[in-house]
């Protein structure tokens, strides 16, 4: 069971503001935080970030600013889980593939016009991947596992599914999933070098699309073995194509196997899925290759939406951000649009919407695909 959820992204910093945002399909765009030698827009979060207080002076990142602004909405819940199952039996996981690289990026800028390191900088509590889990665990007072995952795009749909395992292997009772990236140099001069990165908001599946727009924020999920919440995590189907290092394999050969994984192990039919939010980046190659991996297993006239086209590629993020979207699709009976895509590509063939629409939901599937052939694809179901 889903038992508690909190998000901040570009679109807000509550469930009901980001669901809000999402009904109303405009999307949410602003500048770089920083100087940039080429032009686009990113899903920047809104308004200062608190600084971490002085004892946590070695881990105030971006990363874990943002992730601190979140994790309030799912404080009481991991007090309740930790009351009735005790602090060991709660684990903390990060989907992450920044780190803390915007604290890095300025330190090693010194350090190569210097030869000097900044004091104020620890590689290992402020660039590592885990130190955010660190950082996390020791606030909520949890003793049980807590480490990273970090595989691109995926990282935090593949952190939900490792998260499930360790309920199912009886390591925990319940476990905190965070899925977080913030906005950084390395990660917009990347994609500005591979050609995909768009001067415009996003436009998943439609005609004129011309790639992504980044974004950054969290979304934390408190995975509990009982209880009530929005929606269950019925299953994450996983797969491994390996066809490249930064385009997707053509037919979605990879992707359509770990949705057919994720249906299997949940136990579900392809008939019985109401609702699918796509991966949907807004690039020519990766929209039809998630297409035909759509069509390859589900009926042509489930609804499909991509949400990036709000508040851009999140990276390691999207996969519980779009996960959470999802739930609250769930618990509201309400689909939201996929946002910038009219004209709509009538070569993908899919049933995608271009408005929100009221629509009981009882099984839903969210896709993630990253770089290296990674895919996953998370099922959730009704209460």
């Amino acid at each position: 069971m889903i038992a508690a959820i909190g998000v901040t992204s570009a679109l807000g910093d509550s469930c009901d503001d980001v669901f809000r945002a999402l009904l109303q399909g405009t999307p949410v765009v602003s500048p770089p935080p920083f100087a940039l030698p080429f032009v686009t827009v990113t899903g920047s979060l809104t308004g200062p970030l608190d600084p971490l207080p002085a004892h946590l002076r070695a881990y105030d990142t971006r990363l874990a600013r943002i992730t601190l602004r979140a994790l309030p909405q799912v404080t009481a819940a991991v007090e309740r889980a930790r009351s009735r199952y005790g602090r060991e039996r709660i684990g903390v996981l990060v989907g992450t593939s920044t780190g803390g690289l915007d604290a890095t990026e300025p330190a090693y800028r010194l350090y190569r016009k210097t030869g000097q390191r900044d004091p104020a900088f620890s590689l290992r509590q402020s660039h590592a991947f885990d130190a955010l889990a660190t950082l996390v665990r020791d606030l909520l007072d949890v003793s049980g596992p807590c480490y990273a995952v970090s595989t691109a795009c995926t990282s935090s749909a593949k952190a939900l599914a490792s998260a499930r395992r360790l309920i199912q292997a009886d390591f925990c009772d319940a476990v905190l999933v965070v899925g977080v990236d913030a906005l950084c140099e390395t990660t917009l001069r990347g994609f500005h070098a591979l050609g995909v990165l768009s001067t415009q908001a996003a436009r998943p599946f439609c005609a004129q699309r011309d790639g992504i727009h980044i974004g950054e924020g969290a979304a934390l999920m408190l995975l509990q073995r009982e209880g009530e919440g929005p929606a269950y995590l019925s299953a994450v189907g996983e797969s491994s194509d390996a066809h490249s290092m930064s385009a997707p394999q053509p037919e979605g050969l990879g992707a359509s196997d770990a949705i057919t994984r994720g249906l299997a192990e949940a136990g579900i039919h392809p008939e019985q899925v109401d609702f699918v939010n796509a991966h949907g980046t807004g690039t020519p190659q990766n929209d039809i290759a998630e297409s035909r991996a759509i069509l390859r297993v589900l009926p042509a006239q489930v609804p499909v939406s991509s949400t990036k086209g709000l508040t851009g590629h999140t990276l390691g993020a999207c996969g519980t951000l779009e996960a959470l979207f999802v739930a609250l699709s769930l618990e509201r009976g309400e689909l939201p649009p996929s946002a910038g895509s009219a004209p709509l590509d009538t070569g993908i063939g899919l049933h995608v919407l271009q408005q929100s629409v009221r629509h009981s939901v009882r099984v839903a599937l969210s896709n993630a695909l990253a770089f290296g052939g990674s895919n996953a694809c998370v099922v959730l179901t009704a209460p």
